[in-house]
């Protein structure tokens, strides 16, 4: 059933609704409450968080100077415990209860004093302790996610969450300019490199103070015993789960690789390195969306079929151009190889955020849980990938990307042997509406 704008149920509405109240197209430059503000809030919220959680790696160079960060061990430690987060999946699980936005308020606010003690710390140990801390943030995926499947019809769910999550993604990438830049700001106003890179954490410490102030809301939900086993008991939910864990965690691991590997290995500056590394981000604001889109106009014909199909040729694709990343010698074929592994890999990210809500009927009162069990996978993907390919030195960081890209082809491949008989139909899928 379509409500239109100026019927008497919807008019407190921008858009045109469904019957459930869920807005049935987007308008990227309309801030329009509830649905616009909403989606629009919630990816800055994310890309916030991004930046802050990633602003420590195109500063790794400087940062390990000062603090005696020696070998690879200290310097990739820190990203690893970024990532090894389960709070994402008991995020999800507070979704489900009465103010789940001012809940999102308090786990911003609460990060911003882990990214201002970032500046003071003086060892190697408060380095670890500190970006452990601040990557709990990265929860606000979850949150991200709910929202844009609660506000937003379900076939456009993919396109939405694409958006939401890409443009989130993006302060990754975008990091890696942004704090070079603020770097060299303040050594141009006199300071030491060891205090600029401490006074630059202001900003993003700024960045969590405002978007937290920003954020407010409410919504009921059901008993959260009956919405976990909705939820765990759903096969679909657990294929999402081994998706998230080795395409979001893939993501999250080159992000936090790549500009030091441009920096040691071509031997670039703080400047050219960050920006290159920033490519690789950056390409959210397209790709991801893309890959959510896909999956949207291809489960339109061909249901979740479809939609796992579309994943595991994004990924496939996408550990090709790995393996070439890995294996380029010239600057000009790594960058390649680099922005095309990361066009697939964002994509590859945007398509599953796209049907992890709507994938069964017991999934709208379960899209917290789902969300939060689907990105803490990512976290904890990402923390295994660095654990194995890049904290060791008896392998360069150019061999492990090798295996990386071997390990996204290889966990990706039983995605696409998932018999018919368990994917849902084209009318399964929409069978909420």
């Amino acid at each position: 059933m379509e409500l239109e704008v100026g019927d008497p149920a919807t008019s407190k509405f921008s858009r045109s609704v469904d019957s459930e109240h869920k807005a049935k197209s987007i308008k990227l430059f309309s801030f329009a409450n509830p649905q616009m503000r909403t989606f629009h809030l919630f990816w800055i919220s994310f890309f916030t968080c991004f930046v802050s959680t990633f602003a420590a790696r195109p500063l790794v160079p400087i940062i390990r100077d000062n603090l005696n960060l020696a070998g690879r061990h200290w310097q990739r430690w820190g990203g690893v415990c970024v990532r090894v987060h389960l709070l994402q999946a008991c995020h999800g699980r507070h979704l489900q209860s009465p103010q789940p936005a001012l809940r999102l308020r308090l786990l911003i606010m609460l990060s911003a004093p882990t990214v201002f003690y970032m500046p003071v710390i003086d060892n190697a140990s408060g380095y670890i302790a500190v970006r452990f801390l601040i990557g709990f943030s990265l929860a606000t995926f979850v949150s991200c996610q709910y929202w844009m499947s609660t506000v937003f019809n379900n076939k456009i769910i993919g396109t939405v969450n694409g958006l939401a999550a890409g443009w989130g993604n993006m302060g990754g990438g975008a990091t890696q300019v942004i704090m070079p830049l603020i770097f060299h700001a303040i050594r141009k106003c006199g300071a030491t490199p060891f205090a600029a890179w401490r006074i630059a954490y202001f900003v993003p410490w700024l960045m969590h103070i405002v978007m937290g102030l920003l954020k407010k809301g409410d919504m009921n939900k059901e008993k959260f015993s009956k919405v976990l086993w909705g939820a765990v008991t759903n096969y679909r939910t657990w294929i999402f789960v081994l998706l998230y864990g080795y395409c979001t965690g893939v993501e999250l691991t080159t992000d936090n690789v790549i500009a030091e590997y441009y920096y040691d290995h071509f031997h670039l500056d703080l400047r050219s390195a960050g920006t290159i590394a920033a490519c690789f981000g950056m390409a959210n604001i397209v790709a991801c969306p893309m890959g959510g889109y896909l999956s949207d106009l291809r489960a339109r014909y061909f249901g979740m079929r479809a939609r796992l199909w579309n994943i595991w040729i994004l990924q496939t694709a996408g550990s090709a151009f790995c393996l070439w990343l890995g294996r380029a010698s010239a600057l000009p074929a790594s960058v390649t190889a680099m922005v095309l592994f990361s066009i697939c890999a964002q994509a590859a990210c945007g398509a599953p955020s796209s049907a992890s809500s709507p994938s069964s009927p017991a999934a709208p009162s379960a899209i917290g849980i789902i969300s939060g069990m689907s990105g803490a996978s990512g976290n904890v993907g990402a923390g295994l990938t660095q654990l194995l390919f890049f904290t060791s030195s008896q392998y360069s960081t150019g061999k492990g990307l090798e295996y990386m890209g071997i390990m996204i082809v290889a966990c990706t491949l039983p995605v696409a042997l998932v018999p018919p008989s368990a994917t849902a139909t084209e009318e399964d899928y929409y069978a909420s509406e």
